[in-house]
């Protein structure tokens, strides 16, 4: 029987995997968001039918598309952010603290217009909580072992 080499590596903290795996559920969401109101206007299916602006206002229809590239604008942002993670970038530290304060003011909108997502803010407390832990502050180079921030 071959004996099992140790690995020098260091473990990552358990707060890392769980921030990867929720930018992945925020992303599937997302994503659903990107295409759903798209459908639902039979955008695939007959094109623009009509003007996105009138009178410098936002048609429904142009509501429409700006909510669907913000939500698309979002999910390529996190899939970015979490590719940098996975590789221990510092800047997606940077870049995932912003999407997720982003996406929580987008869900704060949402939720006083009578359209809350609570899978996307139970997921984006999640993780800004997850980002703030010590380790992985220490980790990303945002703190110093010393207690000092950088």
């Amino acid at each position: 029987m071959a004996k099992r080499k140790k690995s020098d590596k260091k473990k990552s903290p358990i707060a890392i995997t769980v921030i990867a795996w929720a930018i992945v559920v925020l992303f599937l969401i997302r994503l659903v968001q990107v295409f759903e109101p798209l459908i639902r206007n039979q955008f695939f299916m007959k094109g623009i039918t009509g003007p996105l602006f009138a009178s410098w206002r936002l048609t429904s229809l142009g509501s429409v598309f700006l909510s669907s590239a913000t939500y698309m604008v979002l999910s390529l942002a996190g899939i970015v952010a979490l590719v940098g993670f996975l590789r221990l970038h510092r800047w997606s530290w940077v870049l995932l603290m912003a999407w997720t304060g982003g996406s929580l003011i987008i869900s704060l909108v949402e939720y006083f217009y009578s359209r809350p997502n609570y899978a996307v803010m139970a997921s984006n407390v999640i993780i800004a909580f997850a980002l703030n832990n010590t380790e992985v502050q220490r980790i990303f180079g945002i703190r110093r072992d010393d207690g000092l921030s950088l």
